[in-house]
């Protein structure tokens, strides 16, 4: 879901837990470009992932759908394959890939690595879905996700009318699929505040590693 609260969780969880990494999925949106006022030639956007190897100039990888909007809302803007690379070389070896990413390694602590995927179509993606150990999806309602997302401002600015016309049908589109496919998912309620949210993710990943042990 867009703007529900994600990267605070993933951020704040990060910092909590120790021999932690976060691997956000929006570094892996391929490549789009930007129209220009002035006539000039349009420039690439948005953030591309280094997983991904050097980026191709204007080349335009953002497809426009049959409801006229670029498709930034789908599986398909998204390069998953680099994605899920990137979490098969923390599944390899998870302390090299945590000091790669600058994550100090605590000696002292359990021989536990964690990793956070931060994402809005994690479970879309079936060779990634069948790894996590543990699934969270947060959840606002309608006007509040609309408001969130009217207060932001994007690399690529939402065209007049996203909101409606792609990114909220894709939201209701993909968790009809997500729960019909049966993945096993812990809903929390991103109205809440940020402090209680993870305060309760917090307790749920620590209560999961307990019963693993």
């Amino acid at each position: 879901m867009t703007n529900g609260g994600k990267t605070t969780l993933a951020n704040g969880l990060h910092r909590s837990l120790p021999n932690c990494c976060v691997i956000h999925q929006d570094d892996f949106f391929k490549v789009a470009l930007l129209a220009r006022e002035d006539g000039r030639e349009p420039g690439p956007a948005p953030p591309h992932s280094a997983a991904q190897g050097p980026r191709r100039p204007h080349t335009d990888q953002i497809a426009v759908g049959e409801d006229g909007f670029k498709q930034w809302d789908v599986l398909e803007s998204l390069d998953m394959e680099a994605m899920l690379s990137t979490v098969r070389a923390w599944l390899s070896n998870p302390q090299k890939f945590a000091r790669a990413h600058g994550v100090n390694v605590q000696p002292g602590a359990p021989d536990t690595h964690i990793l956070l995927l931060e994402g809005f179509l994690l479970y879309s993606y079936k060779p990634l879905v069948d790894l996590y150990s543990r699934r969270y999806f947060l959840t606002v309602p309608y006007e509040e996700c609309k408001w969130r997302r009217s207060t932001r401002t994007y690399t690529v600015p939402d065209a007049p009318g996203l909101f409606d016309g792609h990114v909220w049908p894709m939201y209701q589109k993909y968790k009809r699929e997500m729960e019909a496919s049966g993945v096993d998912v812990v809903y929390l309620d991103g109205t809440k505040p940020r402090e209680e949210l993870l305060r309760e993710a917090l307790e749920d990943i620590q209560n999961s590693l307990l019963n693993r042990g």
